[in-house]
């Protein structure tokens, strides 16, 4: 038996059970933060590790100029966080452009603030893939209201992060900052026009880290002074490029930016903030928020599966300790969907090969950003299976019912259930007795029998309260990209 189960006892209970740590651990805000910033690296094309370089970098700014150790805090988690909104353009970037949001926001970030070189970045992947006439259309939109689409795109972007950062109680300071990240010192940014101290601070040193943190490891000094001498004055506040000027001379610096071991080195900066058990679950549902707001047809689905959940394991008697841990894995198993292009999560029709291989790799992506948390490891080993089947023909690692765990099991059920009675791109919702009946002839092979018929007690005895329920748990997602037909 793998590391980490308990076999249950009683031939009529053959699922194993998972170990159930207790609180947060020694796991501090800033830690779990870190590791869950893999996933905002995903959603935004990024290569992992990027927020937590651009948060070394943003600490090392901060301490340049002086500032005090509860400004450093709220720093370390502007920086991590700037990319919090992120995913809720996922889906306009798709609607709009016809692109690859994932492809289309790396080009974006790496063309430079020239004319010339957004404007390559734009033409080389709008419409990319679609017909000759779709393509056209969509320059012309993408050229004449380019202006218009960046600044609804960043106002989209903003205030999601700014809720993100409300919602875990970091504060105004840093709420407004997330909200700002993508203003320039000369007032060319988004979405207010904001220009030189009209902007918060840590915004401004977040976007410098990031552009910094964007610089090839391999490509050295030169490139990184290059590409902030070019912006000086323009998207930099020109201080802190006279800073990075400076501090791209000092060879601890340079050895820094350029060495091994810089993940490691960032995280033990973190602000020594304990995480109990409140403080988990709000970071599980401001991530769940964060994955769902990838696409449409997502919203609300992470919390709805935590709220199944939670049902079923009441059903199969699971205790409040055990029942509030899963949740936290149903709010965060889809995370790993984060690296997946929205033209495969809102692709209508069937999926290639590829498309379909891009799908099977969020369960073992998300699975990888949680076993990286020492507070999340034994949840991992539960997300990353959620795609297993009863008889080993599930994915990612095709285990079978005796490496499958009851708390997966019944994860399965209810992130099953959820998707058949919720409208998808290639279908609508289906009614809950015909969800049943799907539920019903996977048996043995999807879902755990002893599942489904939690599955049945629980719809039969909440049917009257499921609705309001559901509505009190389901976030109100802001985003101008969500399709207007289903």
């Amino acid at each position: 038996m793998p590391p980490g189960l308990v076999a249950r006892r009683g031939p009529e209970a053959p699922a194993p059970r998972a170990r159930v740590p207790t609180g947060g651990g020694r796991t501090c805000l800033g830690e779990l933060l870190g590791g869950l910033s893999r996933a905002l690296d995903m959603a935004e094309g990024q290569p992992a590790g990027h927020a937590v370089r651009a948060c070394w970098i943003g600490q090392q700014l901060g301490r340049g100029i002086g500032l005090n150790a509860t400004e450093m805090r709220d720093l370390y988690y502007t920086v991590l966080l700037k990319d919090a909104g992120g995913s809720a353009t996922a889906g306009s970037i798709r609607a709009v452009f016809l692109a690859d949001d994932l492809a289309f926001k790396r080009a974006r970030r790496t063309a430079g603030n020239s004319l010339s070189g957004q404007l390559n970045a734009v033409v080389r992947h709008t419409g990319a893939g679609s017909g000759l006439a779709q393509r056209c259309r969509a320059l012309f939109n993408a050229v004449q209201n380019c202006g218009e689409i960046d600044r609804a795109l960043a106002e989209v972007r903003g205030a999601r992060g700014a809720g993100i950062a409300r919602q875990l109680g970091l504060g105004e300071d840093v709420a407004e900052a997330i909200q700002s990240l993508d203003e320039h010192w000369d007032g060319s940014g988004h979405p207010q026009g904001l220009a030189g101290n009209e902007i918060p601070l840590y915004a401004r040193i977040a976007l410098l880290a990031q552009a910094l943190a964007g610089v090839p490891a391999g490509a050295g000094a030169p490139s990184a002074r290059e590409l902030v001498a070019r912006r000086r004055g323009r998207w930099f506040d020109p201080r802190l490029a006279d800073l990075f000027a400076v501090m791209a001379r000092d060879p601890a610096f340079r050895a820094g930016l350029a060495g091994g071991g810089l993940e490691a080195r960032a995280l033990e900066m973190a602000p020594p903030q304990p995480v109990d058990d409140d403080a988990l679950d709000a970071v599980a549902r401001a991530f769940g928020e964060i994955a769902d707001a990838k696409s449409a047809w997502m919203d609300g689905h992470s919390a709805r599966v935590a709220l199944i959940a939670d049902g079923l394991g009441a059903q199969l008697g699971l205790d409040e300790r055990e029942r509030r841990w899963l949740r936290r894995g149903a709010l965060l198993h889809d995370i790993g969907k984060l690296g997946v292009s929205n033209q495969i999560l809102d692709k209508p029709g069937p999926l290639a090969a590829g498309e379909w291989a891009a799908i099977q790799r969020h369960a073992q992506d998300a699975e990888q950003i949680l076993a990286r948390i020492p507070s999340l490891v034994a949840l991992a080993r539960v997300v990353g299976a959620h795609h297993e089947k009863l008889d080993g023909s599930g994915y990612p690692r095709g285990l079978d019912a005796r490496h499958i765990r009851l708390e997966t099991r019944i994860l399965t059920a209810a992130d099953r259930l959820d998707a058949l009675t919720s409208d998808r791109p290639w279908r609508a919702a289906l009614p809950t007795d015909q969800a049943l009946q799907v539920l019903r002839d996977g048996i043995g092979v999807a879902i755990d029998r002893d599942c489904f018929a939690a599955v049945e007690r629980w719809l039969n005895a909440a049917r009257p309260v499921i609705l309001r329920e559901v509505a009190a748990s389901t976030p109100t997602m802001t985003s101008f990209g969500k399709p207007s037909e289903r």
